[in-house]
C-alpha cells in the first residue's frame, strides 16, 4: 500500500494531514524558521540549514530570506542559482531547479491543488471526527530547466515546466509549459517571442 507522501509524489489524492507528512511539513518550518531569523553574517550556517532543508543543493546556491517552504525535501536545486528574498516553494511534489536558474523576489512554485469540480473537491457529508481533511488535495511537479530567469511575482502552478533559457515576466501567472528559448508574461503567461539558441562553447 502507498503511504500518503508516495501517493503526493504520484499526483494521487492523498491526506495532507496524515503524520508522516504533517512531520515533515513541521522540521520545514522549524528549518525555515532558524533560517530565516539567522544573523546576517552567519554565512556557513546559512548553506548548512539550506542543504539541511532542501533534498539536493548544488554549488555557489545563494537564497536570501526570509524563504518559506512547505516539505523543502522535494526541492532540487542545481548549480549557479540565486533566489530573492520572500519566495515560497509549495513542494508537496517535487520541485526541480537546473543550473543557472534566476528567481527573483516574491516568486511562488505551487505544486498543490484540488479538483475544480466542488462534487470531487468537497467530501460529502463530512465529519471531523473523520481525520482528514473535508477537501481532496493532489499534486504535480514543477520543473525549472537550466538558465531560466524568473521575474518578481511570478506564480508558477501545478505540473509547469519552463524550458531551458527562458525569460518569464514580472507578475506572470504560468498555468501551461513553457518551451525553451522564449520571453513569456501575463495573465495567463504566454510566449511573445522566441531568443536565439545558447551557443556552447
Amino acid at each position: 500500500m502507498k503511504s500518503e507522501m508516495q501517493k503526493n509524489l504520484d499526483s494521487e489524492c492523498y491526506n495532507c494531514t496524515d503524520p508522516e507528512i504533517l512531520a515533515v511539513i513541521r522540521r520545514a518550518r522549524k528549518l525555515t524558521h532558524k533560517l530565516n531569523y539567522l544573523d546576517v553574517d552567519a554565512v556557513e550556517e546559512h548553506e548548512a540549514l539550506l542543504r539541511e532543508l532542501f533534498g539536493k543543493m548544488g554549488r555557489n546556491v545563494c537564497v536570501d530570506t526570509p524563504l518559506h517552504c512547505d516539505y523543502g525535501c522535494h526541492m532540487t536545486i542545481g548549480d549557479n542559482c540565486i533566489i530573492g528574498m520572500n519566495c515560497t516553494f509549495v513542494d508537496n511534489n517535487r520541485i526541480t531547479l537546473g543550473n543557472n536558474v534566476m528567481i527573483a523576489c516574491d516568486v511562488q512554485l505551487c505544486t498543490a491543488t484540488h479538483p475544480v469540480p466542488v462534487n470531487e473537491r468537497i467530501l460529502p457529508n463530512w465529519s471531523p471526527k473523520s481525520g482528514i481533511p473535508f477537501f481532496k488535495t493532489y499534486s504535480r511537479p514543477i520543473t525549472i530547466e537550466d538558465n531560466v530567469w524568473l521575474g518578481a511575482k511570478v506564480v508558477v502552478l501545478p505540473g509547469v515546466t519552463i524550458g531551458a533559457n527562458s525569460v518569464i515576466g514580472a507578475g506572470s501567472v504560468v498555468n501551461k509549459s513553457i518551451p525553451p528559448n522564449s520571453v513569456a508574461v501575463g495573465n495567463p503567461c504566454r510566449v511573445i517571442r522566441s531568443l536565439p539558441e545558447a551557443q556552447n562553447d
